[in-house]
This record gives C-alpha cells, sequence and structure tokens, in this order.
C-alpha cells in the first residue's frame, strides 16, 4: 500500500535524506522517497495506515525542517509563489542581522567603556540571525537526531561566546545564513529550470462539441474526441491528424531542432508545438497517457532513484558527523587536561566543528545528478533516475538491435540491375507488384510513384516465389530466383546483400531491384563518436538473416554480431557478451518489445523512440523520445560530465576539508579560515554542480 504526501517548502537535499532514513526506520515502513523535484513523498506501508499518519510525517519533518508544511495535496501555484515570497522575506533578517553586528563590532571596538553594550548588540545580533538554527537544534536534540549541521553550528559558535570570541561568533552564524540561503536559491533555481523544461502540458483544449470548437481542460478531453490545434499552440493530447498539414517543433519532447511535417493519418504527439496552418486532430489517449504526461512523470519519478555516490555521502555523512563531534570534545578536553589553556583548546575545538560540517558533499551531489537528469530530459533522452545515469556514464560495451535500431526498420529498393532499360526494369516491377500488400511490394511501389497505375487482366500470387501480373498480350513476373527457374527464363544471379527480385516480361529477363533495410543515416557518424568516447566493445544481436547482419556489421565496423537468433537466444548471446574478457559495463539499444529481455538484464537497458509503448517504458532504463542515434553519444556525454562533476566536488570538498581540520586542530586556522572551509566550499561545490544546467 502506497502513500502520497506533499512536503511544501522542501529545498534541502540533506534534509530531505535524513527525513527519508528516519521514516525508513519505523516497523510499519516498508520504504520512503523523497522527489524534490515534486516536493512528494512517497510511503510504501508495510500493513495497515496509522491513525493520523500525516501528523506522524510532520512531527518527523519538524525535527529537520520547522518551516516546512506536509499536506495531502501538491501546492497550488500560488501557493509556491508565497513559499518563494516567504523564501525571500529570509534575505532581509539576514541583512537586519549583518547590520546590527556591525553596529555592534563599532561600540564594542571603537568605545572600549561601552563593552558591555556592544557585547549586548552582538548577542541580539546572533539570536536575530541564528534563533532557527538553536532552535533546529534543540529539536534534533529532543527527538535524538544528535549530530547534524545546525548542531554543530550552535555548539561551535556557543563555544565562541564561551570564549570571547563574539564578532567570529556572530560572523560564521551570519555567513552560515547566508550560505543555507544561497543553496535554498539555488536548489530553487534547479528545481524552476527542470519544471521550465518539463512545462510542456497544456492544460486546455480546443474540442469539437455540437458542431463548435470550445475551451476545456485537458483532463476533460475523451479518445475519439476533435481537438483544433492553432499554429502557436501546443498540442494538448496524442492523437491522429484527420485534416491539415503543418510542421511540428518537437525540441520540447525529443531534441531533435529541425521541425517534423505532419500530414492526414499520421500521430501528433502531446508537447510538440504547431507551427504553419490549423490542424484537426481525433484523440488517440487520454491526457494522463500522452506522450507529454508520460514524459513528465518518467523525468519527475527520476529524482526519487537515487545514484550509488548519493547513497555513499548519505551513509557517510551519518557516520561523519558524529565522529567529528567526538574528536571536537577530544582536541576540547584532552590536551587542555594535560597543558592547560582551556579557552585555546576550546576555541580549536569550535574552530574543527566549523569546519566539519558536510554540506557541500550532500547538498552538491545530489543537485548534480538532479540537474544532469533534467539537461538529458531538453536533448529528449530519459533517465529513469540518477543511477541509471552513473552506470551509462561507466559503461564501455554497446549491443545494438538491428532492425529499426541501426536501420531504418523500413524496406527500400537498394539497388537496381537492369539487363536492358532501366526505366522498362521498374514499369514492369511496378506493374507487377502494384496489387499486393508485402512489405517488398510496398518499397517497389515507392520506387515506381510516378508511374500511371493500371489494372490487370489477371493477378497470381506464387507463396513464397513472388507474383505474376497478365495485362492484355503481356505477362509480369516478379519474385525470386526459385519463381526464375520455375518458369524457365534465363536470369543474372545478384551479389547484393539483401531481398533480390528478379523481374521478367512474358519470357525476357529485364533484370533485378535489391530491397533491403537501409541503414540509418547516423548510425555511423554516431558508433564513431561513440569509440571516441572510451566505448571499446560494440555488437550487434539479430533475428534477421546471416549475410543481412554481417553486411551491416561490416558497414558500421561493428566488433561482433550473432544473427538468426530468436528472443531467448538473444538473452544467452548477451550474457555471453557481458561475461567476455574487458567488457565492463554493458548497454542495450533496442526497440524495447521484442527485446525487453534483454533490456531489463542489461546494465543500461536503452529503448529507441518507443515511448508509445508501455512495454518500453518497464523494460528500459533509459527512453530515447526519437530513433536517432546521435543521442547516444549525446547520453554518454551528459553522464560523463555529471560523473566528473560529482567527483570533482567529493575531491575538493574532502581535500580542503581535511586540510582545514588539521590547521584548526594543530592551531594555525582561526574561526574567519573555518568559515571559508564550510561555507565557502558548500558554494563552490554548489556553483560547480550547477554547472549542468548550462548548454
Amino acid at each position: 500500500m502506497n502513500k502520497i504526501l506533499y512536503l511544501r517548502g522542501l529545498t534541502c537535499p540533506n534534509c530531505a535524506a535524513r527525513i527519508e532514513h528516519e521514516l525508513q526506520r519505523l516497523d510499519w515502513v516498508r520504504d520512503a522517497r523523497i522527489t524534490l523535484l515534486k516536493e512528494e513523498l512517497s510511503i510504501e506501508l508495510a500493513d495497515s495506515e496509522p491513525e493520523d499518519l500525516q501528523a506522524v510525517v510532520q512531527k518527523i519533518v519538524h525535527t529537520f525542517e520547522p518551516d516546512v508544511q506536509v499536506t495531502e495535496t501538491p501546492a497550488t501555484n500560488a501557493a509556491s509563489t508565497e513559499d518563494a515570497k516567504e523564501e525571500e522575506s529570509q534575505l532581509p533578517q539576514i541583512i537586519a542581522g549583518a547590520v546590527l553586528a556591525m553596529a555592534a563590532a563599532c561600540v564594542f571596538y571603537l568605545l572600549p567603556e561601552r563593552h558591555a553594550v556592544g557585547i549586548a548588540g552582538f548577542i541580539l545580533a546572533y539570536l536575530l540571525l541564528g534563533y532557527d538554527v538553536i532552535i533546529k537544534s534543540y529539536k534534533t536534540i529532543v527527538s535524538r537526531q544528535f549530530f547534524d549541521e545546525n548542531l554543530l553550528m550552535t555548539v561551535a559558535t556557543l563555544g565562541a561566546f564561551a570564549i570571547g570570541e563574539y564578532p567570529e561568533a556572530v560572523t560564521v552564524m551570519l555567513l552560515y545564513q547566508l550560505g543555507e540561503w544561497f543553496q535554498d536559491k539555488a536548489v530553487e533555481k534547479s528545481k524552476r529550470s527542470i519544471a521550465e523544461m518539463l512545462d510542456i502540458c497544456p492544460e486546455t483544449a480546443c474540442v469539437l462539441k455540437n458542431g463548435e470548437f470550445v475551451q476545456v481542460s485537458a483532463e476533460d478531453v475523451k479518445i475519439g474526441d476533435i481537438i483544433l490545434v492553432k499554429p502557436g499552440e501546443k498540442v494538448p493530447v496524442d492523437g491522429l491528424v484527420k485534416t491539415g498539414a503543418s510542421k511540428l517543433d518537437t525540441r520540447a519532447l525529443t531534441g531533435e531542432s529541425a521541425p517534423r511535417s505532419i500530414h492526414p493519418g499520421e500521430t501528433a504527439l502531446s508537447g510538440t508545438v504547431n507551427i504553419e496552418s490549423s490542424l484537426q486532430i481525433e484523440v488517440t489517449k487520454a491526457s494522463g497517457d500522452s506522450t507529454a504526461a508520460k514524459v513528465v512523470k518518467l523525468v519527475e519519478d527520476a529524482a526519487a532513484h537515487k545514484a550509488p555516490s548519493e547513497k555513499f555521502i548519505t551513509k557517510f555523512a551519518r557516520y561523519y558527523t558524529p565522529a567529528v563531534v567526538i574528536l571536537a570534545l577530544l582536541i576540547a578536553i584532552v590536551p587542555a587536561l594535560i597543558t592547560g589553556g582551556w579557552a585555546e583548546w576550546l576555541r580549536r575545538a569550535c574552530i574543527f566543528l566549523v569546519i566539519s560540517c558536510p554540506c557541500a558533499l550532500v547538498i552538491s551531489i545530489p543537485l548534480s545528478y538532479f540537474s544532469g537528469i533534467g539537461v538529458a530530459s531538453r536533448h529528449g533522452i530519459l533517465v529513469k533516475g540518477g543511477n541509471h545515469l552513473e552506470t551509462l556514464s561507466q559503461v564501455r560495451t554497446f549491443v545494438f538491435d538491428k532492425t529499426g535500431t541501426l536501420t531504418k526498420g523500413t524496406f527500400e529498393v537498394t539497388h537496381i540491375e537492369p539487363a536492358g532499360s532501366e526505366e522498362a526494369l521498374i514499369r514492369a516491377a511496378y506493374l507487377s507488384e502494384q496489387n499486393s500488400n508485402h512489405p517488398i511490394a510496398q518499397s517497389i511501389r515507392a520506387l515506381g510513384k510516378d508511374i500511371a497505375p493500371a489494372q490487370p487482366d489477371s493477378f497470381s500470387e506464387l507463396p513464397g516465389k513472388g507474383v505474376s501480373a497478365v495485362f492484355g498480350p503481356d505477362t509480369y513476373h516478379a519474385g525470386n530466383a526459385a519463381m526464375m527457374q520455375a518458369l524457365r527464363i534465363s536470369y543474372t544471379p545478384s551479389s547484393q546483400e539483401g531481398t533480390v527480385v528478379h523481374v521478367a516480361r512474358n519470357e525476357t529477363y529485364l533484370g533485378s531491384l535489391t530491397i533491403s533495410d537501409a541503414l540509418k543515416p547516423e548510425a555511423k557518424p554516431a558508433l564513431e563518436s561513440l569509440r571516441a568516447l572510451n566505448i571499446s566493445k560494440t555488437a550487434i544481436l539479430s533475428g534477421d538473416a546471416k549475410p543481412v547482419v554481417a553486411s551491416v556489421a561490416n558497414a558500421l565496423d561493428i566488433d561482433a554480431y550473432e544473427a538468426e537468433l530468436l528472443p531467448q537466444d538473444k538473452v544467452s548471446g548477451f550474457q555471453k557478451l557481458r561475461q567476455s574478457q574487458n567488457a565492463g559495463k554493458t548497454a542495450y539499444v533496442g526497440d524495447g518489445i521484442n527485446d525487453a529481455p534483454v533490456l531489463a538484464l542489461a546494465d543500461v537497458g536503452i529503448s529507441m523512440g518507443s515511448l508509445g509503448s508501455d512495454a518500453a517504458v518497464e523494460a528500459s532504463d533509459i527512453v530515447l523520445m526519437s530513433d536517432d542515434l546521435s543521442l547516444l553519444p549525446k547520453g554518454i556525454q551528459i553522464a560523463q560530465k555529471t560523473h566528473r562533476i560529482v567527483i570533482q566536488n567529493i575531491v575538493f570538498a574532502l581535500t580542503i576539508k581535511a586540510l582545514f581540520l588539521f590547521l584548526g586542530a594543530i592551531g594555525i586556522a582561526n574561526l574567519w579560515t573555518a568559515v571559508f572551509a564550510d561555507v565557502g566550499v558548500m558554494i563552490l561545490a554548489v556553483l560547480n554542480a550547477m554547472r549542468m544546467l548550462k548548454k
């Protein structure tokens, strides 16, 4: 049983992680996940729901974030604006505290006889700046959550007051609050940036009712309704174009910059923008099931799936913080017992506590993955969690399905070999195949689309061989070599890869056409780009004939291939590839339906342009919104950049903190340098994480 609650005003990734951890400790909670983008808490209950679940959750949330409100409904736009204003109102409080601290410093240093007044000013400034930190510290002690950054900051600054370091104590609290405000703004900016990217679902639709088009809520549109989409408007739900032809801007959905032409009978996806002329569309999917809604849900839910680095940092902070508190106590007490100088060792312990705050890591790491997922979605790459983004950055082997992935998935004439006139060959082939529904016949009809159709006197089909059509005195034949042999027509064998159709008029051989599934034009450049990104091995697993698969592998310089595989054979073939030497992390790219077992088995399963298929979305870890293979190297680049930023922040934060912790312990660092080691490092790490949001 699942229960959804909303945490209005939650912006701190660290607090979110601790709320999750505290809820997961409860006997009746099987799992708890917070999606920061939606401010949503999903609780999986082990048994029945407690009597007042909301009150229980509110109590736990207020332990870490007293200002966050727990509700059963998501915040409206008005409520979100109100929360933003409340967040802005914290800045005047910080400014007022800073002004009061400066006034107190002037009195304290310039008027020695008024020291008491200066000290009183510092105390007032400290309380104005840090009362909420002190309250949070008290609540963590009461709830036995003894170790967090609020408690560290409170103990450190009160210790500074105890040894007479009044200006330093107030300044540390001021800079800490400035850092917290900056962190909230940075997270909020990231949330807004991603929310703007996902603002692709129109709230209303123009529906035909009683002969007139009227505006209704998009949620009220039903399958079978006719909707009108004017130039400049977004398509609200998926549907088939009934009347009109136009171009659609698909950038928000697929990341493609070039507009896509659309004609009657073709599918218009929700979230795309109509550019040229009005379209009337017959609805095929309800609002909640449309493509745009699926995109939004996938990206929103992705934030709940944490990468190993995020989990490590959360667990690291859980043990790191109590460890540094114990070390600070040892620094304050043990040397003083031996050498005396209690004030000096207490000062060093306070410095040690300020430096030790793990904010830089617990904030910047989730923010990096959060931003990386958002940027990937902007390019039409839907990553279903930070864990998959991290794994993608480590992939060294790519395995592909062939049909519809490396090739277009549609037959077309790729080679013409006339025995005489090419025009006569194409005309004879067209007249032979014009009444057949076979995919090969469709490709021949497309080749001869300018030829005037004619009704044959008779038409016959030889299963497994070909077709014959009679036009007056002439009989046209189109089929394979077996058909030519059966009709005793002398023909020229073809060495081309693909399906060869031999064509004859009466007993005269006119030549042959080779029909094959053509490579996607971007396939070769995409694979070259993957190799440049340290992808060491590529392979194909296909159910197609061996000569056809071999031809594709040779054309694309694929390292290995297996052909004529049934779906169950693909699983064993993939396992063999994954266990081969130097395979490393392995990704599988397929259409997401027939390849579902392998997609689920791969370290990273990637489905190509299959968002319309529920099977594809379920089986794969990453969904490419279009069939464009160039999205693969783009996805690798985004994943690798995200991973680099995460590693940079971990190394930078731990190195700086280790250095300053040592300097603080031996008495070289003071409270001012401690502030840089805490707030400064946190701000730099957050800024580094936000680089992901840049183009």
